[in-house]
């Protein structure tokens, strides 16, 4: 489990990939109305978090057969909890929902191996069916991905692509445990984000080194001191489990969900952990489940590259002259970065997460057009707004919690942890894959969950559910976050007669309601029929 999807940089490091497009849509709007806000999480610290400090013992592998569970059954106070649904209040960094939309909090346990113990709140919203209730199939589940990513904040925004599903479906979005409304973790000071900004991420001595590894531990340290005993109990096995609960307490005798990015993994370990309960599970924008860490970040330099090759064959550029100069421009902001306007510099680190933001989706290509020429001409503003978006600030300096609430759910996920020898000597494969997105993306595998208080669960999560209905996953052949081949290997590792491949032949991160007829038209008909379409349909 590498690089995942962000709406940040959790410090000094940024992750990118297992998200939803609010990314590019974030790109869009730095070159239109100047200053964006985050894409995600409340930014709000949880002061209830309880102080204890957390305990690796709370940690537990998925190694459990399908259906199985390790933990005791649910007590009924929680499984026929009624749910008071009202009037939603603004999230902080969102817009307040129309009057359509209502809130409400769901109690779940803290630690499902405690089930009569501690419980946590956890934020939903939904907004009703507009069809015949005689039509109404249920609810509809979002999870828009990250790990990080706030459902409350975004179903909302999102909501006029899923018009035709709510016809049908309650819509209903979820803040996962440790993020935003759902006692999301706040690790690091807005003073303490933008200070970290100015460590390399691709180290070239051993200075540089050791400041990259000394923050990695200091993030680590500051989400233990605020989340206390929820850091070890933040893990997508308890997300699944606590959709689940959703489930039963929305009186829904199967879950239907739309999973997308790291959406698809926690779908995923969902039909694992309950084949019985799978309803109808659409996965977009897929997470190969059996890559890990290395190889998740290898795939996604690999990813970005091609999108990069694909945009500079838009502008009849020869791709390898202009990688060419993408990484001679990183190379002279590593020695000396871009001033800006408002003091802050642009370096390598934040010029290239300002040009991976735009290669979510074509529509940003125009803003990396734009970004690279003022970065010649010596203004580095465009890509430092670019980075801005794609790391939650806004333009008072305030940053969001996502990631925060990423890189603690993901490093209590993901047992590995490579030493920098081992980083040094995968670097040149790296480079070979993207000169320049490998170097970040190799040196990521080192320092995302180094020194991290709380140890991993598991080398890859598992998928496999045998007897579950027919879950459509789709892959888009030039998506640069989650690529293509994660696609394919997630339905095979779901299993025969489980995993269906819808493929399209499209460009960016995620295939629906992006563009495609045949894929909107094909998804929908499955979600909301039941119709399955022949596994291995191609969109063109």
């Amino acid at each position: 489990m590498a690089a995942q999807d962000s709406c940040a940089s959790a410090g000094a490091h940024a992750r990118w990939g297992r998200g939803v497009r609010a990314f590019a849509l974030a790109a869009a709007v730095v070159l239109t109305v100047g200053p964006v806000t985050g894409c995600g999480g409340s930014g709000e610290r949880d002061d209830r978090s309880d102080p204890k400090p957390p305990s690796a013992s709370a940690s537990r592998p998925a190694d459990m057969a399908p259906g199985e569970s390790d933990s005791p059954a649910l007590p009924s106070s929680l499984t026929d909890q009624r749910l008071d649904w009202g009037r939603c209040r603004a999230q902080a960094g969102s817009r307040a929902p129309g009057s359509d939309w209502q809130c409400a909090t769901l109690k779940a346990p803290l630690d499902y191996a405690e089930p009569s113990g501690p419980t946590i709140d956890l934020a939903l919203i939904r907004t009703e069916a507009r069809g015949d209730r005689s039509d109404r199939i249920g609810s509809l589940l979002f999870n828009f991905g990250g790990p990080g990513i706030s459902g409350v904040d975004l179903l909302p925004a999102f909501a006029p692509q899923y018009a035709k599903l709510r016809e049908r479906y309650d819509l209903v979005g979820f803040d996962p445990r440790g993020v935003s409304a759902s006692r999301g973790l706040r690790c690091r000071s807005d003073k303490g984000m933008q200070a970290a900004e100015s460590i390399d991420l691709t180290p070239d001595t051993t200075a540089e080194e050791t400041a990259y590894l000394q923050d990695s531990v200091a993030f680590g340290k500051g989400c233990g001191r605020q989340a206390g005993a929820l850091l070890a109990h933040v893990s997508t096995i308890e997300a699944a489990r606590d959709m689940d609960l959703t489930r039963q307490v929305l009186g829904d005798k199967k879950l239907h969900y739309m999973g997308v990015s790291y959406g698809t993994e926690l779908g995923g370990v969902y039909a694992h952990l309950f084949p019985d309960k799978v309803g109808r599970l659409a996965l977009d924008g897929v997470v190969d489940p059996t890559a890990g860490r290395v190889g998740q970040a290898e795939s996604q330099a690999r990813g970005f590259q091609r999108a990069l090759d694909d945009y500079f064959r838009s502008r009849a550029k020869d791709p390898r002259e202009g990688t060419r100069e993408i990484a001679a421009l990183l190379k002279r902001l590593d020695a000396k970065p871009l001033p800006t306007p408002g003091g802050r510099e642009l370096n390598e680190s934040l010029a290239t997460t300002g040009i991976a933001v735009t290669l979510y989706s074509k529509t940003s290509w125009a803003a990396l057009t734009r970004g690279l020429r003022d970065a010649e001409r010596g203004d580095g503003s465009t890509l430092l707004a670019l980075a801005d978006s794609y790391n939650n600030r806004d333009g008072s300096g305030r940053y969001g919690t996502a990631s925060h609430s990423q890189r603690a759910i993901s490093c209590l996920d993901d047992k590995a942890r490579p030493t920098v020898r081992q980083t040094k000597e995968r670097l040149a494969k790296f480079r070979e894959l993207s000169p320049v997105f490998g170097p970040y993306m190799g040196w990521d595998t080192a320092g995302w969950c180094h020194g991290w208080p709380v140890p991993g669960q598991w080398d890859e999560p598992d998928v496999s559910a045998r007897g579950a209905a027919p879950v459509l996953v789709v892959g888009n052949t030039r998506d640069p976050a989650t690529p293509y081949e994660g696609a394919r290997r997630m339905a095979e590792e779901l299993g025969a007669g489980v995993g269906i491949e819808l493929t399209w032949k499209g460009e960016g991160h995620g295939a629906y309601g992006v563009g495609s007829a045949c894929v909107d038209s094909t998804v929908d008909a499955y979600l909301l029929e039941g119709r399955i379409p022949r596994d291995g349909k191609v969109c063109p």
